[in-house]
């Protein structure tokens, strides 16, 4: 089980679960919210979050998608532990970890780097490293177990994998 929360404290979380996939997304959008080259979040199950500590602060953002998304902020300190994004259907369901406010973050590199065509040129991948020009296709980067979890989640939220 991991742990994480925010710089002062306040906001504790607890994970039950290993994400489904952790992204490294460099699109200038990530890069303008988060005020730094890239965003890196792990993609988990809401249900496997648990606050333990604190309460958090909900904001609704515009994004590149136009169907927005929703930031979980610290009250106190403001920083983004984790986002909502309303993509598919599965808003409610699907939390983006802020890697970077886990206890320990080297716990979760990157398994792909996506929207790559707008990195800053000075970042270099890793040899070997997942990348991709834009999005990419899930059958080809997610594990067998973690796309039969993604379909649990569609199942849940009633609606077809697009």
């Amino acid at each position: 089980m991991l742990e994480g929360g925010c710089s002062c404290e306040h906001l504790r979380y607890k994970l039950h679960a290993k994400p489904m996939i952790v992204h490294c997304c460099h699109c200038r959008w990530c890069q303008k919210q988060t005020g730094t080259a890239f965003a890196l979040n792990a993609l988990i199950e809401s249900r496997e979050v648990q606050t333990v500590k604190g309460d958090i602060e909900k904001c609704a953002v515009a994004s590149p998608s136009g169907k927005g998304q929703t930031i979980a902020r610290c009250p106190k300190c403001r920083v983004a532990v984790w986002s909502n994004y309303h993509m598919s259907g599965l808003r409610e369901h699907i939390r983006f970890i802020r890697v970077g406010t886990l206890d320990d973050p080297d716990l979760m590199p990157p398994d792909v780097h996506i929207y790559t065509s707008s990195k800053q040129p000075w970042v270099l991948f890793p040899v070997g490293s997942q990348v991709a020009d834009e999005f990419y296709e899930y059958e080809k980067i997610w594990s067998q177990d973690d796309l039969n979890r993604r379909a649990a989640l569609f199942d849940l939220a009633g609606i077809a994998i697009p």
